[in-house]
């Protein structure tokens, strides 16, 4: 329906002709006329057609019905992967179900989240990520856990596993999945947890220097793990000035950053498809 209210404007329908006092040109402007079960909209929209055709839609989330709507629908799929295997199978089932949903591979663009500590050296990248671990306090700690696994630990013993029994959440559960088999495959205690998850948010935790940074991100697009990544610095502005400022050169110097947007708008510098209206289309 949302898409529908976007269209409502076809991409010439302002005149704006001072002298026949013109406004919109007659028939490029539509109401939509929608009637569903729960609400009922005429439309049209009241703004014009924006210069990308409508806003790039991201989805967030790795359930099976989060990914069966972003293949039909989204623009961009922003998702949390902690290994480049994992994010290879994602990638892989997203552009498929892409596919059969009768969309190109292109259309949709993957972009796991990663949080980034970089410095001159990696020693020096580990030594900022420890420093932020030990203002982490074990309350808030637990609350991020609870809040992502749906259940309280706070009458766990901290220094030991996390429980076996953990019910399914009603909230996320492809987060919940991820945290515990990172609990899992690397044997963390619940307070070793609750300091990888409050800082990333579950999302993919990365040390190094410049270069070791480049080598992590090249390898995920090169191998068709991501198309791009969502940036989630461990604090602001630092972690995004250290991004800009240490890694991009890094990534510019080799060709794999742009020194220079594509066009003026978000789809275009995503190097998403340009959308047309669906009544250009009819027209065509």
């Amino acid at each position: 329906m949302v898409k529908g209210l976007w269209d409502s404007y076809e991409d010439d329908a302002l005149a704006r002709n001072k002298q026949t006092g013109e406004y919109i040109t007659k028939g490029k402007l539509h109401t939509l006329n929608h009637k569903g079960e729960y609400y009922a909209v005429r439309g049209p929209l009241n703004s014009s057609r924006p210069p990308q055709g409508r806003p790039v839609l991201v989805q967030a989330g790795s359930s099976d019905a989060g990914t069966t709507l972003a293949a039909k629908q989204a623009d961009v799929i922003f998702t949390a992967q902690q290994t480049l295997e994992d994010a290879q199978k994602f990638y892989k089932l997203l552009k498929d179900k892409a596919v059969a949903a009768g969309r190109e591979r292109e259309d949709v663009k993957i972009m796991p989240g990663v949080s980034v500590y970089v410095a001159e050296t990696e020693e020096l990248a580990r030594a900022k990520y420890e420093e932020l671990q030990q203002l982490i306090t074990p309350e808030i700690g637990l609350d991020f856990l609870a809040d992502y696994l749906g259940y309280d630990l706070s009458k766990h013993d901290l220094d030991g596993p996390l429980p076996s029994d953990i019910p399914p959440t009603n909230g996320n559960r492809s987060r919940q999945q991820l945290i515990i088999e990172l609990a899992a495959r690397e044997n963390l205690t619940i307070r070793e947890l609750y300091l990888r998850i409050a800082g990333s948010r579950g999302h993919r935790i990365t040390f190094g220097s410049p270069s070791q940074i480049a080598d992590q991100l090249e390898q995920w697009v090169e191998h068709e793990a991501a198309d791009g990544f969502n940036l989630m610095p461990p604090y602001f502005p630092g972690g995004f000035t250290d991004f800009i400022d240490l890694v991009i050169p890094e990534l510019q110097k080799r060709g794999s950053f742009r020194t220079e947007y594509e066009g003026t708008t978000l789809r275009e510098n995503l190097g998403l498809q340009e959308v047309k209206s669906r009544y250009t289309l009819q027209q065509v």
